[in-house]
């Protein structure tokens, strides 16, 4: 019997069914389904994990925060748990009929450790079993086929990277994380983590707050006149294109007269080249700006990828290997009842000639569609994505579009304006990929010697320069590839994690006080936690193992040594990163200022109830009080509703769409600020009496 190990049950599922034929049945109604099947007169049978089996942790003696200092974990033994005991029995269980096991787990780092891991369970059972691998990039019949005719070897370097990146990230997240925690007294489900890859990134975020807080707006004027020829309107713009000062605007608006003269048209055709093959960054990048956060955008493409629609989506590679049939995917693309006709279109063509990357590997290909689908076949969401696959696809075989830009310099009395338009002449590949197209601009013909009507004169418009814009998630996820920080496979989960944690919130991406305040307080006293740089090489030693250069032995020994001469920075000023972070804590509870008396309204906790709720800092002096939903992360805006005066405020629970109310629940913009579901089934507008929160009645805690 041969038995196949998948890293989900739906990925076990669909492997059972290709090879089958549609054959494979469960055995039982277990919750770890074997699916069983004929092949070639051997009975094989198929079952599916569900991802690690096996978790790296420290021995039940440092699992106590208070009673083990953080540098103990430094240099502690590592062990490894099982995660689901039922399923390991199965694994072995199985093992134990089997004269062949063949891991099919997806081809990545964390994938081929979880299928070394599975073997090595096994063999504690039948030691001597021979194990092979089946490496595919696409759950397709074809591929499945072809890859289990030409079974491999499992790829040990590979789970051994893996499994140095697993005790790196314990060693520094635990140790870090703990010595934050406990320094700051921010304990429980409150606790403050740090880690390798997530603190520079947020170091990013922070950075470029910074930026945005110390930008001096610069005032500037501009100016714009409307012209007209032959019925046509179109809009011009002073050459000068800001005035630093209201008089100078002013003084040129004075010279304006009724007609403008052309006295130069240029036209200039510009061929845009088709985009580049979607790695994983690129698709996060690209379903950002359609709305996803990247980890909704990458759990619906593995979705997608689990049920044979689009190719594996954790990759690094933006060319397509010459194996690749093309052709192949455009026929199969062409039974989409939404995406055909495009298809045909470029099976028409002579030759297809695709666009590269720079990023060549072998290990899968860049993302492509691997079956038809049609809007009905999908939900809305997963359409969208795999839309976007598609587009992608056709758009890198398709060919160059055309634009023209024209530009008109024209003169209004002594004052010279710019006129300027862009159309398409030839759509290329805007056809099949229409994301982020720019809009035409455009003009009459114009020609030099020519009078113009001016139709309008406005005034000059004031305007101010505008600081740095926030990352997008689509940004930050290309700022983390460009620096080296994290990988394709974990880039989004660390996005996510920084939103659990409270140190970020909003898309684009703004850092909490609290976020600003540990990263702060670790670039002052052990920069190296918030540098890319060091996050950088351990990668590169990572990507050595792969290539057998190091082992994972030396390489988590070297990266032991790199946190133990952070953790001594951090120990010598344990007292100041506790400040430090507790100030931020405390500008985070600030929520606004009180309208009775002037001082800040905070986030407090019921002695009792321990429920929270708004209360004054000048309390006992001032008793205003306001309610709060149990739920959800509370986030000062900074406004104030010009209604009833109080502040307003963002709740921000996962899942749901963020809601932004002012304080004062008797206020009527209650009517317009209903929230998008009930939290925990409290009513809008109870006190905080009714909420279990004393109010006045006796001096609050400060919230968690």
């Amino acid at each position: 019997m041969k038995l196949i190990i998948t890293e989900k049950n739906t990925t076990a599922r669909r492997i059972s069914t290709i090879l089958s034929d549609g054959k494979a049945r469960p055995l039982s109604k277990s919750r770890n389904p074997v699916y069983a099947f004929q092949s070639n007169g051997d009975e094989v049978h198929c079952l599916g994990l569900k991802g690690h089996i096996l978790k790296v942790d420290f021995p039940p003696r440092y699992q106590q925060w208070q009673e083990v200092e953080p540098r103990e974990l430094i240099h502690a033994d590592i062990v490894k748990v099982p995660t689901n005991k039922s399923l390991i029995k199965a694994v072995q269980s199985e093992a134990r009929k089997a004269d062949e096991v063949i891991i099919a787990t997806d081809f990545d780092r964390e994938g081929e450790l979880i299928g070394v891991d599975a073997i090595n369970l096994i063999r504690e059972v039948r030691p001597d079993i021979k194990v092979r691998r089946a490496r595919f990039s696409a759950l397709t019949p074809q591929e499945i086929k072809k890859v289990f005719a030409e079974l491999e070897d499992p790829y040990y370097n590979l789970a051994s990277a893996g499994e140095a990146r697993q005790d790196i990230d314990l060693i520094w997240g635990a140790s870090l994380t703990r010595f934050i925690s406990l320094a700051s007294t921010r304990l429980g489900k409150k606790f403050l983590s740090v880690g390798r890859v997530q603190s520079p990134t947020l170091a990013l975020i922070v950075d470029r707050e910074k930026e945005r807080r110390d930008f001096v707006p610069e005032a500037f004027w501009t100016l714009k006149i409307g012209c007209r020829k032959d019925g046509e309107t179109f809009h011009a713009v002073h050459a000068r294109e800001r005035f630093p000062s209201e008089e100078e605007a002013r003084e040129a608006h004075a010279r304006l007269e009724e007609r403008a003269l052309v006295r130069e048209v240029k036209s200039t055709e510009r061929r845009m080249k088709p985009p580049i093959p979607f790695n994983t960054t690129g698709l996060l990048a690209a379903a950002a700006a359609l709305g996803f956060p990247a980890a909704k955008a990458m759990n619906i493409a593995e979705n997608l990828y689990m049920n044979g629609y689009i190719s594996y989506p954790r990759v690094d590679n933006t060319v397509y290997p010459p194996s690749l049939d093309l052709r192949g995917i455009l026929r199969e693309l062409a039974k989409s009842a939404d995406l055909g006709e495009l298809s045909r279109e470029l099976l028409g063509k002579g030759k297809l000639t695709p666009t590269k990357g720079k990023k060549e590997s072998t290990d899968h290909p860049p993302i492509h569609p691997t079956a038809a689908a049609s809007r009905g076949d999908l939900s809305q969401q997963e359409w969208k994505i795999y839309e976007l696959v598609a587009r992608r696809f056709m758009s890198t075989l398709a060919d160059e579009a055309v634009v023209l830009t024209v530009r008109a310099d024209l003169t209004c009395g002594p004052e010279p304006f710019v006129a300027r338009g862009t159309r398409t002449t030839e759509e290329g590949w805007y056809r099949f990929y229409p994301y982020g197209r720019k809009k035409e601009v455009d003009l009459p013909h114009l020609e030099a010697g020519e009078e113009v009507e001016v139709t309008e004169r406005p005034e000059p418009k004031r305007g101010e320069t505008q600081p740095p814009p926030r990352y997008t998630q689509g940004k930050l996820i290309e700022k983390m590839e460009e620096l080296g920080l994290g990988t394709k496979s974990t880039r989004h989960s660390i996005i996510e994690s920084l939103y659990e944690r409270g140190y970020i919130y909003g898309d684009p991406v703004t850092p909490t006080e609290t976020g600003v305040a540990v990263t702060e307080a670790l670039r002052k006293f052990a920069n190296h936690i918030s540098s890319p740089e060091m996050t950088a090489l351990l990668e590169r030693d990572m990507d050595a193992i792969v290539e057998g250069a190091e082992t994972r032995v030396e390489v988590v020994e070297k990266s032991r040594e790199m946190l133990s001469l952070v953790m001594q920075q951090l120990e010598e000023s344990r007292d100041e990163v506790a400040a430090e972070i507790r100030n931020g804590i405390k500008e985070d509870r600030v929520l606004g200022t009180c309208p009775a008396c002037g001082a800040s309204l905070r986030v407090v906790r019921a002695k009792k109830s321990k429920k929270r709720f708004v209360g004054c800092s000048n309390y006992p002096e001032c008793t205003t009080t306001y309610p709060l939903p149990q739920s959800g992360s509370v986030i000062p805006t900074g406004e104030v509703c010009p209604h009833c005066r109080s502040p307003r405020v963002k709740v921000v629970n996962k899942g749901r769409k963020p809601w932004v109310f002012c304080l004062d629940t008797s206020c009527p913009s209650k009517k317009e600020e209903a929230p998008p579901g009930k939290a925990d089934g409290e009513k809008v507008g109870e006190t905080a009496a009714e909420k279990g929160g004393e109010g006045p009645r006796q001096p609050p805690e400060e919230a968690d």
